[in-house]
């Protein structure tokens, strides 16, 4: 039986700190399954919406948390994807139209339907209500949007894959590094810390571009084969038109001008981070080379599996520090000061 309501955490009022509340979970659809929330990543976006970076105000109080990783806990009478005590994940999205040509592809993220992606909180499902994210101990979800966890990774471990994972996963993917490819990765956080593991077992040669070298044996150890400074200008002499693609994954504001300039002939630089200020691009640093510059925002239902399968295979998880629910606050503060290696992740026991 679906518990009515739950306990969680959450945003009362844009920037206010988080707090413990109640709140409804809807009753099991025929196609629903419960999930017993185990483990939720704290996310920089959670930060950016409880904290109104992006405008457009909000549905508060906002129960952040996309990084969900759970047990299933109870299924609809029509479920056959998953069953009770399956480990299962979900990620930045619990719904969509399911009948535009993204989603007939496998590209739910990308929805163009009337309903559109519908985000795992801060948005309306289709039953008008407002959705809640994973900061809370149990979430019910159509079977489609839940995706499997392979066994040997941990559920703590493998919360974070659900956002961090597939966004580095999917561009990589994309633009196929592999061996020969010579591959930055900008920012050695939640995100880029994921992007080194994956491009090093993919086969590419891996370059961390950081703000300092503080982070540069953790680089090394996470599998880059060079780290370098973005503050010394000496960077950007020595590395001119080297990468065949960077990943840019900080939320920052950066010198897209200058990064530019270390990509080969038709090298492409990818946007993963979300700045809140626009980003501002000089004509000249792309018809030099004839360079690209993308976006690229986490993956569609199938390409997460691949993602989730893929670290199963090859022992891949996020480098994590889990906290009680009680550190949520302090956990942002941290976030913002950069200080986390690599991911938090909520015991949701703690809730």
């Amino acid at each position: 039986m679906t518990p009515t309501a739950v306990s969680a955490y959450a945003a009362p009022a844009p920037k206010a700190p988080l707090e413990r509340i109640t709140i409804p979970r809807r009753e099991l659809g025929a196609h629903d399954i419960l999930i017993e929330i185990k483990y939720a990543g704290i996310c920089h976006s959670d930060i950016h919406a409880v904290h109104g970076d992006w405008g457009g105000g909000g549905n508060f109080p906002i129960v952040p948390g996309h990084e969900i990783a759970g047990v299933v806990a109870a299924v609809g009478t029509e479920v056959s994807r998953h069953a009770v005590g399956d480990r299962v994940g979900v990620g930045y999205f619990v719904d969509s139209c399911r009948e535009c040509a993204n989603c007939r592809a496998g590209r739910e993220h990308y929805c163009t339907g009337e309903l559109g992606a519908v985000m795992t909180y801060n948005a309306t499902g289709r039953d008008g209500e407002p959705t809640q994210g994973g900061y809370s101990t149990h979430l019910v979800v159509d079977e489609n949007y839940a995706l499997r966890i392979p066994d040997g990774i941990p559920l703590a471990a493998a919360a974070p894959l659900l956002c961090a994972g597939i966004t580095l996963y999917s561009p990589l993917a994309r633009w196929k590094a592999g061996p020969g490819k010579k591959v930055a990765i900008v920012g050695l956080g939640g995100l880029g810390h994921m992007g080194v593991k994956f491009a090093q077992v993919m086969g590419a040669e891996v370059t961390v571009l950081s703000q300092s070298l503080r982070k540069k044996d953790d680089g090394l150890r996470l599998g880059a084969d060079h780290f370098y400074a973005t503050s010394d200008p000496a960077t950007f002499e020595e590395l001119a038109g080297v990468f065949d693609l960077i990943i840019n994954t900080v939320s920052a504001d950066l010198d897209l001008a200058a990064c530019l300039g270390l990509l080969r002939t038709d090298g492409t630089l990818v946007q993963v981070g979300a700045p809140v200020n626009p980003l501002s691009v000089p004509a000249s640093a792309l018809l030099a080379g004839g360079k690209s510059i993308s976006g690229s925002a986490i993956g569609g239902l199938p390409e997460t599996q691949r993602m989730l399968d893929f670290c199963g295979e090859h022992g891949l998880a996020a480098d994590i520090e889990v906290i009680d629910a009680e550190q949520i606050n302090e956990a942002y503060e941290r976030v913002l000061a950069s200080d986390v290696r690599y991911r938090f992740v909520i015991d949701v026991a703690t809730i």
